[in-house]
């Protein structure tokens, strides 16, 4: 029985399975993710523009199960990835070299002889790299990573362009740039943006498009231009918050591309990089109520630690939360709805030995009790990518609920045998 489930129905996102049963099964915590969800997502971006070289790069650090990799290439999206890992995991669903574009930010020597190596599309996120890329290979392809002056996002943590970021090379150090690329002979063939993450608001980005295509056109060996990505999705959804606007999205950055190539006297490859977007809303994270306290507020232990969902307690993030409850538990409510169920406002914390852990804060949500199961929304990007065993806890199974219904492991629970695994004692 849903107590709040009017979301996950809606979407007909559990396809008939119980969420008790899935966890009877699976174990708890538990990910669960919708094939049909993560395509529609996919398609959303792939048929943004009618631009003839548009491309979506499915950002994977977002989730890099091999599964839904394997998805993502089948619904027509190329990848970007931060790290070498990411590269031989595309690698393993079959991705080709010319498909990846490796965008990291202080990389190591090693980082890029690889990409040299296996003529993975690389691009240098300051002076210094690109310098260290050039003396690599003389001669060769490039990308540059440039801020163009703007970010955004929720949280700090997640803006990655303006004054105070890490990333990017200015707009003022354009000379420079092409002082190294002369020394060592190189050809820039595209430059790339990311201002930030859980981007709703199509008007910063449409701004920072602006500034980006201006410090394209002082190149003239461009073959593409990465817009970037930070896509949003809406995470209060359940409180009627809207989702971004694709079509209007779509229309302007087509406009764009088409004036811009025209001006640049050839047709250019852009490029998008979504990684949020197609993920998020294909996940719900699945786990048990534990304990039931009240110390100053009432608190709802669950055994949904921030070692298996790091986000709330990483970016102060929000996610909605269902409650389900097992009728066949002693501990149930007998009745059946259409009874009013009464709300409470609660906190949601996990097990791990930290006063941070927290799911939720002063959430208004159903009376819960023991042997409830929650739900945690529009976990699919950076949920069990950013999945630890802290406090020595097992990382969760993965399932993914298949077009047809059927449900099948994408990643195995943890086992106790799997926290020794690289552990050495002489």
């Amino acid at each position: 029985m849903k107590l709040n489930g009017e979301l996950t129905d809606s979407l007909n996102f559990y396809m008939g399975h119980e969420p008790h049963d899935l966890i009877a099964k699976y174990g708890s915590p538990l990910y669960v993710y919708n094939e049909r969800i993560f395509r529609e997502k996919c398609r959303d971006f792939k048929h943004l523009c009618k631009y003839p070289k548009f491309v979506v790069n499915y950002a994977i650090k977002a989730n890099s199960n091999l599964t839904l990799l394997k998805i993502a290439k089948q619904e027509g999206l190329r990848a970007e990835v931060t790290s070498i890992g990411e590269i031989e995991l595309l690698l393993a669903a079959e991705y080709d070299a010319c498909d990846i574009f490796f965008i990291t930010n202080n990389a190591t020597t090693a980082e890029m002889q690889y990409a040299i190596d296996k003529g993975i599309t690389f691009s240098a996120d300051s002076l210094s790299q690109l310098d260290r890329y050039g003396r690599l290979n003389f001669g060769g392809k490039v990308a540059a990573r440039f801020n163009p002056g703007i970010g955004s996002g929720h949280h700090q943590g997640v803006v990655t362009g303006g004054e105070e970021t890490k990333f990017g090379i200015n707009e003022s150090e354009i000379p420079q740039v092409k002082e190294i690329l002369a020394k060592h002979n190189l050809t820039l063939i595209g430059i790339n943006q990311h201002i930030g993450s859980y981007i709703l608001d199509i008007k910063i980005f449409i701004d920072s498009v602006k500034r980006m295509l201006n410090i394209a056109a002082n190149f003239d060996t461009l073959e593409f231009i990465d817009l970037g990505g930070g896509f949003g999705i809406p995470y209060h959804k359940q409180e009627g918050e809207r989702p971004l606007d694709i079509a209007a999205l779509g229309t302007a950055l087509c406009e764009f591309m088409g004036d811009f190539s025209a001006k640049y006297g050839k047709q250019l490859t852009f490029m998008v990089e979504p990684g949020r977007y197609i993920a998020a809303e294909s996940g719900v994270l699945l786990g048990n109520v534990t304990a039931i306290k009240y110390n100053a507020a009432k608190y709802i232990g669950t055994d949904l630690g921030f070692n298996v969902l790091m986000r709330p307690l990483l970016y102060d993030a929000y996610h909605g939360i269902e409650v389900y409850r097992n009728t066949t538990e002693e501990t149930a409510n007998t009745a059946q709805p259409p009874f009013p169920i009464k709300n409470e406002i609660v906190h949601i914390v996990g097990n791990i030995c930290e006063s941070g852990d927290y799911i939720a804060k002063n959430r208004n949500l159903p009376i819960i009790q023991e042997g409830d199961v929650l739900g945690v929304l529009d976990v699919g990007a950076y949920g069990f990518s950013m999945t630890s065993q802290y406090n020595q806890r097992l990382r969760p199974a993965e399932i993914l609920i298949r077009e047809d219904g059927a449900i099948q492991v994408i990643r195995r629970r943890d086992s106790y045998a799997d926290l020794l695994r690289n552990m050495r004692v002489d």
